[in-house]
């Protein structure tokens, strides 16, 4: 007797294999964290990016008046004294700026700025810093540059000024006796690009290979008894590490115990055609007033009230000024203004608000310049897509401002 055997249309559809209980429900739990996590990032971000602004305030007042020092009558000591007041508050500035990109450290990649600088005044102004610092502890220590420097590189001139401070506080923290060497040199890259070579030696408590790695971990220290006895957060090498490789470059340490550490760092930046370099970078003294523009300054915060007051007024001009932004819109509804200085971060409606409803107003357009403590690419696109000419980031100095209002002044 044959077989019996079933259709194919008889046999039941095989149930695929379900995967474990505990993995289906770990992985519908994973979903909610994850947007946790992002939304969690992201209050922090605008958090820290608020404190950045309230940060930079201050210290526009630090650094306009130092820099207003160091033009007066002041002998040659004194203003070095008002040089390095000015390199420490730009200094703090950039320290700002580190801690809001920190927080996505390990969410996005560094969004980098191009700005024409100049080299040898960076070094000049981290010479200052280091003088400072080491004079200060007791030590040593020497600032030597190639001779064939560029005068003028384009590239991320903050977070590169960032990172060697970074590199010259350790080293100062970490040697207790002897010296600490700061080293520039530079080499020519294929498609007019340079490559900016960084050293920054010590002769302090040095390392062990195994401490090296651990260094450039996030909110790591090289061991326990580093971290207790010297403190710090553990954060600052691994976003220099981070900032070297976002510019091509790279950070790199050679470090024995007890004999102390060198770090080099290395980025790349493009060349600048003598004919695109500015003939002077303006100081104060250097930028002429053609016109004593009649200019309303849009500021909330009292202090930065006074400062702007000084600066302005020092460089021949005569501000008005509105606290808010509806007061901003009310006063040039009634008088003539040159231009308008409006800080972002009002206490009634944004700046860049403030900026669409104030040009949109009858008559002559006015030029406005926007100020603000966020320096990030998206805030400047925004500032130009509300019709404002300029956008300067605090800490604001006299020869930003002096050569922005010198510019108005030019096409008016």
């Amino acid at each position: 007797m044959p077989k019996k055997t079933k259709s194919e249309g008889s046999k039941r559809p095989r149930r695929e294999k379900r995967p474990p209980r505990t993995k289906r429900a770990k992985r519908r739990r994973s979903q909610p964290t994850a947007n946790v996590r992002s939304k969690g990032t992201r209050v922090l971000e605008a958090t820290l990016a608020s404190l950045a602004h309230d940060i930079r305030t201050p210290l526009t007042g630090i650094l306009a008046l130092s820099e207003l020092l160091e033009t007066s009558g002041l002998g040659e000591r004194e203003r070095g004294w008002a040089r390095t007041i000015k390199s420490t508050a730009e200094h703090l500035a950039t320290l700002t700026s580190l801690i809001v990109d920190a927080v996505s450290v390990r969410h996005r990649r560094v969004v980098l700025r191009r700005t024409l600088f100049y080299p040898r005044r960076l070094i000049d102004d981290l010479a200052a810093s280091l003088a400072a610092r080491a004079t200060a502890k007791g030590l040593q220590w020497e600032v030597s540059f190639a001779s064939d420097l560029p005068v003028a590189v384009m590239g991320d001139a903050l977070r590169l000024r960032g990172a060697l401070e970074n590199l010259i506080d350790n080293a100062v923290k970490f040697t207790n006796g002897g010296r600490v060497d700061f080293e520039v040199s530079s080499r020519k890259l294929p498609r007019a690009r340079l490559c900016l070579d960084f050293t920054v030696s010590d002769s302090g408590i040095g390392l062990e290979p195994a401490e090296i790695k651990r260094l450039f971990r996030p909110f790591t220290q090289a061991n326990e008894e580093i971290a207790a006895r010297y403190g710090g957060a553990g954060l600052g090498l691994a976003f220099v590490k981070r900032i070297a490789k976002a510019m091509n470059g790279n950070l790199t340490a050679k470090s024995l115990p007890g004999r102390g550490s060198s770090f080099r760092l290395t980025v790349t930046v493009e060349q600048v055609a003598d004919g695109d370099m500015p003939a002077v970078e303006g100081a104060v003294a250097g930028v002429p007033v053609e016109r004593a523009l009649k200019v309303l300054c849009v500021e909330g915060n009292p202090y930065g009230r006074v400062v702007l007051n000084t600066i302005l007024t020092d460089l021949g001009y005569r501000p008005d000024f509105a606290v808010t932004g509806e007061a901003a819109i009310k006063a040039l509804s009634v008088s003539r203004y040159d231009a308008v200085l409006i800080d972002i971060a009002l206490p009634d409606i944004s700046g860049f608000e403030a900026a669409r409803r104030i040009l949109s107003l009858p008559g002559e357009p006015v030029s406005v310049v926007g100020i603000s403590g966020r320096g990030s690419a998206e805030e400047e696109a925004r500032a130009r897509a509300a019709g404002m000419v300029g956008y300067l980031r605090k800490p604001l100095s006299p020869g930003m401002l002096a050569r922005a209002l010198a510019d108005i002044a030019s096409v008016q």
